[in-house]
């Protein structure tokens, strides 16, 4: 390794570690902005998605340049492809935390006496695995990695438990439906976020054992 490609190497980690916290706290403003409906907050991170883009692309940028200038092989190359799907995933992360904190001023949900879904036990769920996934990341640790796959099953019960509650009120309170979409759509976005941890997990087993693991622990 030259000591050229090796710098190269060490600014693309410290971009794409800079990047995941970016996005991270852009999916913690937003969950506090739906759970606090804080609008003020919701609106700082739909302000801050065209700075999160524009460093997605240069992430990218810097990924297709060293592989065209150095041509990396072995455990080089698995990082630098690592790195173009996680960099990809993140910003599809921060673009679902938008959507979330768009919709933060419609949460409120008139439940006439009716137990309220609990959202915020999804909401937690979601941002751990996005933050167990930037630790196996930033710690290059497996064990990490995995447990965030394993997660992903919570998640998904999750959202089908909402969408049972939410037809359920829909039928007895259509005057609420406006709102309970809204619930159900934000429920969908983190089952999506998740989905996104998922794979930056699966992507950093690959970068560290060269080993593709999609699907495999999902079904066991």
């Amino acid at each position: 390794m030259t000591k050229h490609f090796q710098n190269e190497i060490e600014r693309l980690k410290k971009k794409i570690l800079r990047f995941a916290a970016m996005v991270e706290e852009a999916l913690q403003k937003a969950v506090k902005a739906a759970t606090e409906r804080n609008i003020e907050l919701a609106d700082r991170v739909i302000d801050s998605d065209q700075a999160i883009d524009s460093y997605e692309i240069e992430v990218e940028e810097d990924c297709l340049k060293i592989l065209a200038l150095h041509q990396p092989v072995a455990a080089d190359l698995r990082y630098v492809v690592a790195v173009l799907k996680i960099n990809s995933d993140l910003e599809r992360i921060a673009d679902l935390a938008v959507n979330i904190a768009e919709r933060a001023r419609d949460l409120t949900i008139r439940s006439n006496g009716t137990p309220s879904f609990d959202l915020e036990s999804m909401l937690d769920a979601a941002t751990i695995m996005v933050k167990q996934s930037v630790d196996a990341l930033v710690k290059h640790d497996i064990v990490i990695a995995h447990e965030v796959i394993q997660s992903d099953d919570q998640v998904d019960d999750l959202h089908r438990e909402a969408y049972r509650y939410v037809q359920k009120q829909i039928q007895a309170y259509p005057e609420n439906v406006e709102s309970l979409i809204s619930l159900l759509n934000t429920t969908r976005d983190l089952e999506r976020i998740a989905d996104h941890a998922t794979n930056i997990a699966e992507d950093v087993i690959y970068m560290i054992e060269g080993e593709i693991v999609r699907h495999q622990d999902r079904d066991n």
